[in-house]
């Protein structure tokens, strides 16, 4: 009598392998196997690699419809931009529709103080940048050292057409600073302002 296994992959007495025989139907191990597979590849052809915006429903269309240009191809990988960063804010409207107006520049030079402020026939003397500015007439400045060619002191005053020293006695023209009376024995060297809104601005 031959002896026989039941089991699968025993030998027999007679040396074959029960292996050999088996039944070519497929086993629930291969059943399950294939479903699983077949499974995971529905799911990852059903995935797409486009970015979609936070709000988007199922479709991926935003609520306020797609901008042009805005979904990127399905080749695309792009993430969408964090709220607050740069690429939210690189282009902003300007509010109410109009266009920023461009801030003037400012000019060059030191803004000594109000060209209001200085009297016609009369002149202000500004002794941080040692200038005297004068107005000898409506709308016409000049502008002079305000250290006299004496011995060096600052002019004090500006009355009846004419720049004072107080050290000595000095005095000088408004229209050219020009000496009135000694002892100062040359006029009052020319500075180079301009007048920008009012502002006097010594160059």
């Amino acid at each position: 009598m031959t002896l026989q296994s039941g089991r699968d992959g025993e030998s027999t007495p007679d040396g074959e392998s029960r292996g050999a025989g088996r039944d070519p139907r497929p086993t629930r191990r291969g059943v399950l196997l294939g479903v699983g597979l077949a499974g995971l590849g529905g799911v990852l052809a059903g995935c797409s690699t486009a970015a979609v915006p936070y709000d988007a429903n199922e479709a991926g269309v935003p609520p306020n419809g797609p901008a042009p240009g805005a979904m990127p191809s399905s080749g695309a990988m792009t993430s969408p931009a964090a709220p607050g960063s740069d690429a939210m804010s690189s282009s902003p409207s300007p509010r109410g529709g109009q266009a920023r107006k461009k801030a003037k520049p400012k000019p060059k030079g030191t803004v000594l103080g109000a060209a209001s402020d200085i009297p016609v026939g009369g002149g202000a003397i500004y002794t941080a940048a040692k200038v005297v500015v004068t107005q000898p007439a409506s709308g016409q400045y000049k502008a002079f050292s305000a250290v006299c060619t004496h011995v060096g002191c600052l002019v004090n005053k500006v009355t009846s057409g004419t720049i004072g020293c107080p050290c000595h006695g000095s005095e000088f023209k408004i229209t050219n600073g020009a000496v009135v009376a000694g002892p100062a024995p040359s006029p009052l060297p020319a500075r180079q302002i301009k007048i920008v809104d009012d502002q006097v601005i010594l160059l």
